[in-house]
């Protein structure tokens, strides 16, 4: 069996076992001390696994992708990631937004669904925007200890640091520089042969993430709020296989069909983990084994979409807000709309890709709009299930905004090889 097959019998295995364990033993002592200490482990351990080799790789693979770049090419990339990702982010959001003001699932929620989301929650809000904001994010982005950003999971003031640390080192063309590139080289693929000695116990480790999940919730949440679910799902589904399918057709010149066919690794483990940051190096592997991209130009889009490239998280805020403004009948203007959309794209260029990163994000949104910020409660439940569907928009779209970015870019690595081919065919 592929690996990714592999997951996939883990998932579904993991999943069933889960729901027959709450049917049969649902709140039990010895269902949640297995839960805690034997599947709940297991699960925690490939998540911290997977974890622990971001940084090393995030801060090797950009160190060597702008390495291997001109400044030109550097600039060209950077600003065709950017206006990517706010253009595909805008429009999640308004699919998102679309959907909610059309089909209305907060609207006649039952009793039972109210009563659960007035039982209050201890999410702690995110700082709301101020009229220092911009400013504030864009100083915010560099970091004044990059080891301490590293620490604090600080991604994009990591990768600030990568991208500066990376032209400094293309710049310097001394002996020691030299050895000092191969060495983070070296590092890179220490880190590529780990993941792949990690990803050999993915099929475990993700049926016990299941496994825990379905266990401790089972299916009972899920029928209480299953509108805003289906509508969830319904804009991650459309936004996944129409956007995508239309970026990758004609702006990165590709077949969809054959683009989600390769990414199947990389979709299944942000379904698994529910993080585009444990997920970084599943997708770079497939970004360089199964699509083909240019080395240097996916290593430098994906390290920096996994931080910045959440389409799957501005869209799920933007919802998730106007269902509990529906809720509890707060009617929101389209200016207000608007502005609610706005801060989504900003928020999925900024949120942590964790699990969970988004809901202090939606809770600080709540709060500008005066929406009971008790009503995550009724969100929370089924959180983690909806955060691994929109883990897996986040990583597909980082995939097709490198595809996208990557037409037209020169193959570095092809045209090194065909150097080297070139006397031995001109001696024959």
């Amino acid at each position: 069996m592929k690996q990714h097959q592999k997951m996939l019998l883990g998932i579904v295995i993991g999943t069933l076992a889960g729901i027959a364990a709450n049917l049969l033993a649902g709140g039990t002592p010895w269902l949640e001390w297995v839960v805690t200490n034997i599947t709940g482990l297991v699960g925690q351990i490939f998540l911290r696994l997977l974890l622990m080799l971001v940084v090393p790789l995030l801060f090797s693979a950009l160190v060597m992708g702008v390495c291997e770049l001109d400044l030109k090419q550097l600039g060209r990339l950077g600003l065709r990631t950017m206006g990517y990702t706010v253009v595909v982010s805008s429009i999640a959001v308004l699919i998102g937004l679309l959907l909610v003001n059309t089909l209305k699932p907060g609207v006649g929620l039952s009793d039972e669904a109210r009563a659960l989301a007035m039982k209050g929650t201890s999410v702690q809000a995110a700082p709301a925007p101020s009229s220092t904001a911009v400013s504030s994010l864009i100083a915010a982005m560099v970091p004044s200890n990059p080891l301490k950003a590293a620490a604090d999971g600080d991604m994009i003031a990591l990768i600030v640091f990568s991208l500066i640390f990376g032209l400094g080192l293309a710049l310097t063309d001394t002996p020691a520089a030299k050895r000092l590139r191969e060495t983070v080289q070296g590092l890179h693929d220490v880190m590529m042969r780990l993941i792949d000695g990690v990803l050999k116990l993915a099929p475990i480790g993700v049926g016990a993430l299941l496994f825990s999940m379905m266990a401790r919730l089972g299916m009972s949440i899920l029928m209480q709020v299953a509108s805003y679910v289906g509508v969830v799902l319904l804009a991650l589904g459309l936004h996944m296989f129409v956007v995508y399918s239309l970026s990758v057709r004609f702006l990165g010149g590709r077949n969809p069909v054959a683009f989600f066919r390769d990414c199947r690794l990389a979709i299944v483990t942000a379904f698994s983990t529910a993080s585009s940051s444990a997920t970084l190096p599943t997708a770079l592997k497939v970004a360089e084994e199964n699509l083909k991209l240019p080395r240097n130009v996916s290593r430098f889009v994906l390290t920096a979409g996994s931080a910045m490239n959440q389409n799957g998280t501005a869209l799920f805020e933007g919802v998730t807000v106007l269902f509990l403004a529906q809720v509890f009948g707060v009617q929101l203007s389209l200016p207000d709309q608007a502005v609610v959309m706005f801060i989504c794209v900003l928020a999925g260029i900024g949120t942590a890709g964790v699990p969970a990163g988004s809901i202090p994000v939606i809770a600080m949104i709540l709060g500008m709009f005066k929406i009971p910020p008790e009503g995550l409660a009724l969100v929370l439940g089924v959180d983690r299930f909806l955060d691994m569907c929109r883990t897996t928009l986040n990583v597909t779209g980082d995939l097709a905004a490198a595809v996208y970015v990557s037409r037209g870019e020169p193959n570095l690595e092809d045209e090194a090889r065909a150097a080297r081919l070139e006397p031995d065919s001109s001696a024959s």
